[in-house]
């Protein structure tokens, strides 16, 4: 097989790396640009959203898109989100309102969160309950990440 040449904008940066066009998004990110905060926990079967990144401003799950989908692309993966050594209202609401146990789902979970924001910054209830129905959690329950994304959200409507 023959290696790809992609450029992506990630987190903000551009970045070009030749990789194998079987590749996934989510390998692509892990193995070639260290970003080890997108994880594979249902052996790419798009089933737990531990890989969830914002693609283009979409929450997409990395583990089912090629590497070559997001050519000449924005990516947005957790590492991204803080500014300037200040975590996100997102990663800062999860930490206070102990929205976070493993915190393996944990990245996953705020950028589902981050892309429903972003289209709606006074979600309901349910729809933010809609946008974490793709990010499984054992640990949390959901209750705490529902509590803290209305935190979020609250915070930063006082910041628009």
């Amino acid at each position: 097989m023959k290696p790809i040449t992609v450029t992506l904008k990630v987190n903000g940066e551009t970045r070009t790396i030749t990789t194998l066009p079987n590749k996934t998004l989510l390998y692509a990110l892990r193995e070639d640009l260290g970003l080890t905060g997108v994880k594979d926990a249902c052996g790419g079967e798009g089933e737990c959203g531990a890989c969830t990144v914002l693609l283009d401003g979409e929450a997409v799950n990395a583990c089912l898109v090629l590497v070559g989908q997001a050519d000449g692309r924005s990516v947005v993966t957790i590492e991204g989100l803080a500014q300037d050594g200040q975590l996100h209202p997102l990663q800062r609401a999860f930490v206070e309102m102990g929205a976070v146990q493993c915190g393996f789902c944990t990245p996953g979970a705020i950028l589902s969160a981050k892309a429903l924001l972003d289209r709606d910054p006074h979600p309901s209830d349910d729809a933010i309950r809609e946008a974490f129905s793709g990010n499984l959690c054992r640990c949390t329950g959901y209750s705490k990440m529902i509590a803290a994304v209305r935190r979020a959200a609250e915070e930063m409507s006082h910041v628009r």
